[in-house]
């Protein structure tokens, strides 16, 4: 059974694996259920993938072993972003741009606010920030 535990992991499929459906294994064979964060895949050529896994932890330790014996390079999503409050003006420049709703304008104060847990570290908000509030941490 699903527990709702996640982890954000990132993918690296090889040429030679990239046209192959293997995700989807992970909930046919172990009932994990993932949510595709950011993806670039092409058929023959190299692709990356943002996702988080979802299920519980040793049903999670299975699924990615199974990836990485099928040629998956998989990782831990290990770039956050973090929201440097004293800097931010609060102008909106990022939230338009972040494809999560991980940034939000608080109406009617006109408050930007920050959610680190809907984050996939696209970084889009960090270029986009003329203050430079929003900061990546490798």
């Amino acid at each position: 059974m699903v527990n709702g535990n996640g982890k954000k992991v990132v993918l690296r499929f090889p040429q030679e694996v990239a046209d192959r459906p293997i995700v989807c294994e992970l909930a046919l064979r172990f009932g994990l259920r993932f949510n595709i964060l950011r993806a670039s895949i092409s058929p023959h050529r190299e692709g990356i993938m943002v996702m988080e896994v979802i299920g519980s932890r040793e049903k999670q330790e299975e699924g990615l072993a199974f990836l990485t014996s099928r040629g998956v390079l998989v990782e831990p999503l290990s770039q956050d972003i973090r929201m440097v409050e004293e800097r931010c003006y609060h102008c909106g420049a990022c939230v338009g741009l972040c494809p999560t709703g991980a940034l939000s304008m608080d109406r009617p104060a006109f408050v930007v606010r920050y959610d680190p847990a809907k984050c996939i570290a696209c970084e889009l908000c960090v270029l986009a920030c003329p203050a430079h509030a929003m900061e990546a941490l490798i």
